[in-house]
Parts: C-alpha cells; sequence; structure tokens
C-alpha cells in the first residue's frame, strides 16, 4: 500500500490512479486545508481532518489522507504555457482593444482535464467558441473552448484528471490552443488563481507526504 501510494506522487501518474474526489468546494483561499475526508481503510470508514494528517491513526492512514487530497484536484493540461493572458489585449482579428475573458495555453491534440470533481452542465458548439464543454464545481463554472473532440455528455459527473475534450481549433480561432474561462458566483475571474491554488494544494500534499 505504502509504495502504491507513494509512487502516485513520485511519478505523478494521476491518470492512471484512481480518483478521490475531496468533500469540500476548491475555494482560492486554503479553508481545505481542516475539511473533513473520509477515507476507507481495509474496509472500516473512518474520519480524520487533512490539517492533522500527521496525527492520524498511523503512518499508513496519513498517506491516504494526502494521497486523497493531492488527487482531488488536477491541472487542466499536462504543461501550462499561457499565450495570451486573462484581461485586455489586442484582438487578433480586429486589431482594437478588447478584453478577453479567459486565457489561452499552448496544446497541441492534448486531452484536457477536469480541474476538480464536478458535473458536466453544457456541451456543445458555436461560431465563437467552437467546441466546448462547460463544467460546474460547486461555486465554480470553467468553460474549454476550441476543443476538437467532446468526450462528456451534459449531465454527466466528472472526476479529477478526467479528459473532457481534445485540444482543436474550432470557431473563432488563430490557431490550435485551449481557451479557459472561468467564473466564481456568477463573475468572471482569471482562471490562474485556481491554477496557482492546485499547485499549492499538491506541493503541500507532496511536502507532507516526504515528511511522514
Amino acid at each position: 500500500m505504502e509504495k502504491n501510494i507513494w509512487f502516485v506522487l513520485t511519478g505523478f501518474s494521476i491518470l492512471s490512479c484512481p480518483v478521490f474526489a475531496q468533500s469540500c468546494p476548491l475555494v482560492p483561499t486554503d479553508v481545505c486545508a481542516e475539511a473533513e475526508v473520509t477515507v476507507s481503510v481495509e474496509g472500516e470508514e473512518k474520519e480524520y481532518t487533512t490539517g492533522n494528517a500527521g496525527l492520524a491513526g498511523n503512518m499508513e492512514e496519513s498517506k491516504i489522507i494526502w494521497t486523497q487530497r493531492y488527487l482531488s484536484v488536477s491541472l487542466p493540461l499536462r504543461k501550462l504555457k499561457v499565450t495570451s493572458p486573462y484581461g485586455f489585449r489586442r484582438d487578433p482579428f480586429t486589431g482594437k482593444k478588447r478584453f478577453h475573458g479567459g486565457l489561452d495555453l499552448y496544446a497541441r491534440g492534448e486531452k484536457v482535464m477536469a480541474m476538480m470533481a464536478g458535473i458536466v452542465v453544457k456541451v456543445g458548439q458555436d461560431n465563437a467558441s467552437g467546441k466546448y464543454v462547460v463544467l460546474r464545481h460547486g461555486n465554480y463554472q470553467v468553460s474549454y473552448c476550441h476543443l476538437s473532440r467532446i468526450l462528456v455528455e451534459t449531465g454527466r459527473k466528472v472526476s479529477p484528471a478526467e479528459p473532457v475534450g481534445i485540444t482543436g481549433s474550432t470557431g473563432r480561432s488563430t490557431g490550435e490552443h485551449l481557451h479557459i474561462t472561468c467564473k466564481l458566483n456568477g463573475k468572471s475571474i482569471d482562471p490562474r488563481i485556481l491554477f496557482r491554488h492546485i499547485k499549492n494544494i499538491k506541493d503541500e500534499c507532496v511536502r507532507a507526504l516526504r515528511d511522514l
């Protein structure tokens, strides 16, 4: 058990491992640090707090808790390279200054992954976004646009790191990339807020496991 859990973290083999959804919503400030989680250890359910994971039952149980937390989030692509940030920019089609309500990531035929446990609220295609998938994660709504393929259907529950589409260049696009938009309680926010929070969670879990 210990070797398998440690392999997940050292090898970053997220897609090949079982995913454990976290019970609390993801927010920019790390309130999830003290959230209750339920894990099954040798067939028996027990409750622990991730904030006190180092004190839980024994080392094996602590590793399960931190691994669960690590797998509760995922970046949308294996590698992130921002090609056009969130905010005002010069529109590539008109040349005029215009607000860019998302950000663009470099991508070439890559799987696009859900960042958290959630549900697919909409899929479709239009002239602007091309093929798109909209996911809801608690108070967050995330859209992936310009896809070449959609891998999920409306109403489906998704797990962190589950592929929901393949990047492409459909719709109003100058070339292949992944366009991401993010809303919190209906208001547009910079998706990099979520990226930073996801990275912080994963870094925290790796440090905790190394200290066990």
